[in-house]
């Protein structure tokens, strides 16, 4: 077994008990924390259970122990992962392909709810991922709420202001993830030529993220070359790497739930002076950026004046979006860092510095992207990748 860093029973415990003191001060009486496969932040936050092909979440009471309902098939697996005792099968949570599970017994909405909370009234019922949940889900959850005379409430932002601020356990995970993603992409770096298509640059990124201990990719993977590199977000082509090409990587990998990434661009050969002084306005762009970071800091004013730092430096027109997202148990996650934004900056609250810019007009783009903390004094970048041309010539 490779040897990297993974959170404690303990701290998963404290997090029900940190969440169920938000859901006091709000009002809720129960909170259904909700995940799928592609975004299990919300279930696996509370359970370390992360669904395949199935949906899931965590049924947290404002008093008491939680349950982990998962769909039909993934008890001998969710049983090997789970950190809640309990845990309950239900056909809400079953796969897209909706299989019926004939005399197969399964637990409802209501066997679970009436389980936990009788016949007590509920005041307010919360689900912490909302915009992930499918419709046949919270068509259920809505139908068995009846009982109660009670209705669905969006209630991210209650676990949300529990995941902001990181632990030293986190971090740790997050170390380690970034450590794995540097070094996955020295070796990207040191294998990848002229002629490679962007899946097989990826297959590359991939294994050696594997074979250092990563758990998974952070997200799915992409590089984009030449023309089509204006995309924000992506997935690699069966698009071979010409000489001349600036290419950009995105590579990100995953440690006991915990995301890195790290972007930057690469030139085939000898960069041009436009390609130059795109590479260069980036990563000033991020170094400005990443200066603002500090502890009591009003998020918007470092949106504010990003965007006019990337105008200053001519970009303005290639800006798609603020300078910072959230990073922890999703590579993007709660909270953003934009112009509308209405909190202060705190200590642990951890980031993506993630700058795209790209043109529609020319079809190129690129992203410089790491990962950062904010300190009291500044900002931990924990990638900390150099910001450097890279010119390779093979």
């Amino acid at each position: 077994m490779i040897n990297v860093p993974s959170i404690p029973l303990e701290e998963y415990k404290e997090r029900i008990i940190k969440v169920q003191k938000n859901m006091k001060e709000e009002g809720f009486d129960l909170l259904l924390s909700y995940g799928n496969e592609a975004e299990p932040q919300f279930c696996r936050y509370f359970s370390g259970y992360w669904p395949s092909f199935e949906t899931a979440g965590v049924l947290i009471p404002v008093e008491g122990e939680p349950m982990l309902l998962i769909g039909p098939e993934s008890f001998t697996y969710a049983s090997d992962r789970t950190k809640i005792p309990t845990v309950k099968l239900l056909k809400a949570f079953r796969e897209s392909s909706e299989p019926e599970y004939p005399g197969k017994k399964l637990d409802t909405f209501n066997t679970v709810i009436d389980e936990m909370w009788g016949d007590k009234p509920i005041k307010r019922f919360g689900v912490a991922g909302l915009p992930l949940m499918t419709i046949g889900v919270y068509e259920a959850l809505a139908e068995a709420l009846k009982k109660y005379n009670v209705k669905i409430e969006k209630a991210d932002e209650v676990v949300s202001k529990v995941r902001m601020i990181k632990t030293e356990n986190e971090l740790k995970c997050m170390r380690a993830a970034a450590e794995i993603t540097r070094k996955t992409f020295d070796y990207v770096l040191e294998n990848v030529k002229v002629g490679m298509t962007e899946q097989q640059v990826v297959g590359l990124a991939l294994g050696k993220m594997h074979e250092l201990g990563a758990e998974r990719e952070s997200y799915p993977l992409w590089v984009l070359t030449g023309q089509g590199s204006n995309q924000a977000i992506s997935r690699p082509r069966n698009k071979a790497i010409q000489k001349g090409d600036l290419t950009f990587m995105q590579i990100g990998a995953r440690v006991d739930g915990y995301a890195s990434t790290i972007g930057r661009a690469v030139v085939f050969g000898k960069a041009t002076e436009e390609q130059k002084s795109l590479i260069e306005a980036g990563y000033k762009a991020q170094e400005l950026a990443i200066g603002m970071l500090k502890a009591g800091v009003p998020a918007c004013e470092i949106a504010k004046k990003h965007i006019e730092n990337v105008t200053a430096l001519g970009y303005g027109d290639w800006l798609l979006y603020g300078p910072f997202h959230g990073n922890g148990t999703m590579e993007g996650e709660a909270p953003w860092i934009e112009t509308t934004s209405d909190y202060l900056l705190e200590e642990n609250m951890t980031f993506c510095a993630d700058i795209f810019l790209g043109s529609n007009e020319k079809g190129i783009g690129l992203r410089v992207e790491d990962v950062v903390c904010v300190t009291k004094d500044g900002a931990e970048n924990l990638t900390n990748y150099p910001r450097k041309l890279f010119e390779i010539d093979r």
